[in-house]
């Protein structure tokens, strides 16, 4: 018995990924692998889409308003202190007509770079830095953010 293999037919389509994923949540974030960041979205009361970690992810295209939540990349004294995951998402004009404001993680031990990657993307975009955390961030926090993004949404 032999085996024969046809040629695809040119009818024939393969499923492709989606190369976009859209969202209409009010808080959009970046985690990275250690998960921190996810962590603490998690403990919030709030709807949230996720920054692909991997290139080969659908591109994350915002549909409504939102807030960015996203670490500070540490070292070379800040130079690289935006996750290239959250530029790339940024450096789409879909995305930076949407986004009302940000939230930075950080690690105090980065001194003056402490979520310097907020305070960068608020000053480029001009639009607010609606609080800064460390790490995974306290129950206060958590619960400040929460109460912060209720009221925030009210104003707008």
């Amino acid at each position: 018995m032999s085996l024969q293999l046809q040629a695809p037919s040119p009818n024939s389509t393969k499923q492709l990924p989606p190369s976009e994923s859209f969202t209409a949540s009010q808080l959009v974030y970046f985690s990275s692998i250690s998960e921190n960041t996810k962590r603490f979205v998690d403990k919030l009361g709030h709807e949230a889409a996720r920054i692909p970690l991997y290139s080969s992810d659908p591109h994350l295209v915002t549909t409504a308003p939102f807030v960015l939540l996203l670490p500070t990349y540490g070292g070379e004294e800040g130079k690289h202190s935006i996750p290239p995951q959250v530029m790339k998402f940024l450096n789409d004009v879909r995305n930076r007509e949407n986004i009302r404001g940000v939230i930075g993680a950080g690690n105090t031990n980065f001194g003056t770079a402490y979520c310097l990657a907020a305070r960068k993307i608020a000053a480029k975009l001009r639009i607010p830095e609606l609080y800064r955390f460390e790490l995974m961030g306290t129950p206060d926090d958590v619960r400040r953010v929460d109460e912060g993004l209720e009221e925030f949404w009210k104003q707008q």
